[in-house]
């Protein structure tokens, strides 16, 4: 018998993440972080990184993706994590392009360095130097 886990391909394909203003938005994803928009129209952005998408979703927009649950705002409920190679290099280019880390550079004691930041709708975002 086949695992479930078995049934989907190997890597994430895309995130869709409920914003409240595009505009702002895909001035943070496109011109502060500098990934490549490989799509968008009146209520959406979609930008790649790595092999896959983060999709911006005007949450105004949401309730079709999401039925019968509400899109909240401005509620951290999760983390996504961006594998990099130098977590403290990373974070001080991002610096300089303006974006704040809430948290980091920093050594976790389960042997992970990592920083966080955050998107324009609070969305948390963390680079982390893992190896697996």
């Amino acid at each position: 018998m086949t695992s479930i886990s078995d049934a989907f391909a190997d890597d994430l394909f895309a995130i869709t993440l409920f914003v409240e203003s595009l505009a702002r938005s895909e001035q943070f994803y496109g011109d502060k972080l500098g990934l490549h928009k490989v799509f968008s129209d009146d209520v959406s952005a979609v930008y790649s990184v790595g092999s896959a998408l983060i999709n911006l979703l005007c949450i105004q927009n949401s309730s079709e993706l999401v039925a019968p649950l509400n899109a909240a705002s401005s509620v951290t409920t999760a983390v996504f994590t961006l594998r990099v190679k130098d977590v403290d290099a990373m974070a001080a280019s991002l610096v300089d392009r303006g974006i704040a880390m809430l948290n980091g550079p920093q050594d976790r004691p389960w042997g992970v360095r990592t920083a966080a930041f955050a998107d324009p709708d609070d969305h948390v975002w963390e680079l982390a130097n893992h190896s697996i």
